[in-house]
C-alpha cells in the first residue's frame, strides 16, 4: 500500500539539504513548496527542480507563504537561522507536523558535536513552537551529495526521533519515499544522540575523503 501523498513546505529549501528532498520528494507524487526568505530565490530553486523533473511539480513561495499552504513542513535551515525563522513562523505552524533536518552545531567546529542548554536544535524548537506542533527529527544522517541525484541509492537508514507517534508515522513514510529506511528511535529528547552523529559523519567525510557516510541499522529485517 502506497504511502500517503502530502503537501510539503521546505522552509529554508535552497540551500544544501532542500532542493534533494524536494526532487525526490516531487518525483514520487508529494506536492513540494520551496520556501525561502524571498520569493523570488524560492521560486527560481522550483524553476530549477523542474527543469530536471521535466514537469511543474514544485512551487517556489516565501517561507511564510509556504508554511500557511502546507500539511507537513520540513525545516532544513543552518542552526544559527532556525530559531529566528521559526519564531516569524510560530502561529502558522500550529497544528502541524514539523520534521526537523536542523542540527545543533557551532562553526567552524562543525565536526565537533555541539549540545546545546535544552539538548538539540529539535528540543529547542518544540520548546519554541509549543505543544500543539509535533516536531520529529529525521533526515539528518543523509548527505545532501547523495540526495541531489534521484538515480543514487541512498545507502543508509534515518533515524527519526519524536514525542508523537502519528507525526513519527509520517516522517517514515517521507523516508521511505526517498528509498531508504526510517527507523524509530524514540522520544525527541533523542534527537542530541542524532544531532551528534552528524557531526561525526562530517568528521568521516572529512577524514576519509568521501561526500555521503551514513548510518545502516543491522538485525532489522530489510
Amino acid at each position: 500500500m502506497p504511502n500517503p501523498r502530502y503537501t510539503l513546505a521546505i522552509l529554508g529549501g535552497t540551500g544544501n539539504e532542500g532542493p534533494g528532498l524536494a526532487l525526490r520528494w516531487a518525483q514520487i507524487g508529494h506536492k513540494v513548496i520551496i520556501g525561502s526568505r524571498q520569493a523570488e530565490k524560492g521560486e527560481r530553486v522550483a524553476a530549477e527542480i523542474n527543469a530536471r523533473l521535466g514537469a511543474e511539480w514544485v512551487t517556489g513561495m516565501t517561507n511564510e507563504d509556504a508554511a500557511r499552504a502546507c500539511e507537513v513542513a520540513v525545516l532544513t535551515v543552518p542552526y544559527a537561522a532556525q530559531n529566528p525563522l521559526l519564531e516569524n513562523l510560530k502561529d502558522l505552524l500550529q497544528g502541524k507536523v514539523l520534521i526537523n533536518v536542523t542540527v545543533a552545531m557551532q562553526p567552524p567546529k562543525v565536526a565537533r558535536a555541539y549540545i546545546p542548554p535544552e539538548g538539540s536544535a529539535c528540543e529547542q524548537a518544540q520548546a519554541l513552537l509549543g505543544p500543539d506542533v509535533r516536531v520529529v527529527a529525521a533526515f539528518q544522517n543523509v548527505g545532501a551529495h547523495n540526495l541531489e541525484d534521484p538515480e543514487h541509492p541512498l545507502d543508509c537508514d534515518v533515524l527519526i526521533c519524536g514525542d508523537n507517534k502519528e507525526a513519527k508515522g509520517i516522517a517514515i513514510g517521507l523516508a521511505e519515499d526517498l528509498g531508504t529506511r526510517g527507523i524509530d528511535a524514540g522520544p525527541l529528547v533523542n534527537a542530541k544522540v542524532i544531532e551528534g552523529l552528524t557531526s561525526v559523519l562530517i568528521g568521516i567525510n572529512i577524514r576519509y575523503k568521501i561526500p555521503g557516510a551514513g548510518i545502516r541499522i543491522t538485525g532489522l529485517p530489510a
